[in-house]
């Protein structure tokens, strides 16, 4: 089952990351929070054990990860047991696992010789899991030191109104777009927002460029076959 589904794990990985995202928008809020919104994370989460499944050295640590986080997911969700330290250990969990599956993704897109559609799913489920990966270290820091971003309580005073916001601000800082709606107050807060626009930045001029670069020499080389011929 797993080699039969790895040709598609980055568009498992991508569709799912999508959902995760933007399924609220066409989907009942309360239905998508309660029922949808756990599914597709959970897809999801299995989609990046999917990405790093060749990979036999880290495959059972970060299948072990899997499991640890789905027990803290059931603790948080199901018991309804929501303490400071719960969110700081899956934080922790989430982002040492959408770290590796990241750094998995651009291996993959990086020695990959071929340029094709995967390829190009590929670059950009690794562009949206740095989102993710900021996503976690802000919610830490915001866990930790409650109003280290300024604008957040504006959005929303619930634990689903706080998680949107750093969502938002998240992928908003990754894109360097920066409204101004949502503000870092604290030095670490403000530290954290620079590597995000950093990572952002990195990822789009240094692994972008490549896998453009490689498309650019793939249709020279078949135009120079083609012309040969």
């Amino acid at each position: 089952m797993k080699d039969k589904l790895y040709p598609f794990r980055f568009e498992l990985f991508f569709i799912s990351m999508l959902l995760i995202l933007f399924g609220n928008i066409v989907l009942p809020i309360p239905f998508y929070n309660t029922a949808l919104s756990p599914l597709f994370f959970l897809i999801n989460l299995l989609a990046g054990i999917l990405l790093i499944s060749k990979n036999k050295k880290v495959f059972y640590f970060f299948t072990s990860l899997f499991l640890l986080a789905i027990g803290f997911f059931i603790v948080r969700n199901v018991f309804g047991i929501d303490t400071e330290t719960n969110i700081f250990a899956q934080s922790a969990i989430y982002f040492l696992f959408y770290g590796f599956v990241c750094y998995e993704i651009i291996q993959q897109v990086w020695r990959a010789q071929l340029v094709n559609k995967n390829v190009i799913i590929g670059l950009m489920s690794g562009y949206i899991s740095l989102g993710l990966l900021a996503f976690f270290m802000f919610l830490a820091i915001e866990t930790a030191a409650p109003g280290s971003f300024r604008g957040i309580q504006q959005i929303g005073t619930s634990g689903e109104g706080i998680i949107d916001g750093i969502v938002y601000y998240s992928y908003i800082t990754l894109l360097t777009i920066g409204y101004g709606d949502i503000v870092p107050v604290t030095s670490l807060a403000r530290k954290a927002s620079i590597l995000t626009g950093l990572m952002g930045q990195f990822y789009m001029v240094i692994i972008t460029a490549i896998v453009v670069g490689k498309f650019i020499n793939q249709l020279n080389q078949n135009s120079g076959g083609q012309t040969s011929e």
